[in-house]
């Protein structure tokens, strides 16, 4: 419709229409990446039981449960962050077909390019966490004052330990890629980055103890070292960009 005065389109309507046609993509794609969620979830529903007793390994027995549903509850819920780290390509997929169309070329190149390396990072914390820091983590606690405290831990907390170890410290480990984005877009630089390690160096020493369960240095110092292995690496990325 024109309005009658002078035959331009009403304001209303000009802005109106795009935005709904954005938020039906937008429910578009959700559905989409829920239904790959559910679909996923269904799959790995036969599996979680084999997953739980990989993931109780570095404890060494059986895990107890204090209350009549924990062992469903945590039973579907390892099922379910399974399905959703099965379905994250498809998850991603769907965020980026939403993104793009707005980005320019350029942008949307490096977005591409990220995306592999992003899943590269992730998975290589998440395996660090499963091999060094979870065998390490389980020692030292369930050793912890053995003569005093009986370990029998629950399976809800103690799997709700290890997936959250191993999700941050994959997520600590995109440190390099966000660097190279910032950089690229000119946010910051390889000289800002190398002038403040001072202030690296704290930053990591903080994130590692929020990160890592256990008081001890050890356990710290397992998680700092590559930590600051990613900053210098980050700067490198900065570099380039």
């Amino acid at each position: 419709m024109t309005s009658p005065a002078n035959g331009t389109p009403k304001s209303g309507e000009s802005e109106g229409m795009p935005l709904l046609a954005h938020i039906r993509e937008l429910r578009g794609r959700l559905v989409k990446a829920a239904f790959a969620l559910v679909i996923a979830t269904l799959f790995t529903s036969f599996f979680a039981g084999d997953i739980i007793k990989f993931l109780i390994k570095p404890y060494g027995s059986e895990l107890q449960t204090l209350g009549p549903t924990e062992n469903v509850i945590t039973y579907f819920r390892v099922a379910i962050l399974s399905g959703a780290a099965l379905a994250m390509p498809v998850i991603v997929y769907q965020i980026l077909a939403f993104a793009i169309p707005g980005l320019t070329r350029s942008e949307r190149r490096w977005i591409y390019l990220s995306v592999p390396f992003t899943m590269i990072l992730f998975m290589t914390g998440i395996l660090f966490a499963w091999y060094i820091m979870v065998p390490a983590a389980v020692d030292f606690l369930s050793n912890f004052r053995s003569d005093l405290f009986r370990n029998e831990w629950t399976a809800s907390e103690y799997i709700s330990f290890v997936v959250s170890l191993a999700f941050w410290i994959g997520v600590s480990f995109q440190t390099p890629l966000i660097s190279f984005i910032l950089a690229k877009v000119g946010l910051v630089t390889a000289g800002f980055l190398a002038r403040n390690w001072r202030f690296a160096i704290v930053i990591v020493a903080v994130i590692s103890a929020v990160i890592t369960p256990t008081v001890d240095p050890f356990n710290m110092a397992l998680l700092m070292l590559p930590l600051l292995g990613l900053y210098g690496l980050s700067i490198l990325l900065a570099m380039i960009a």
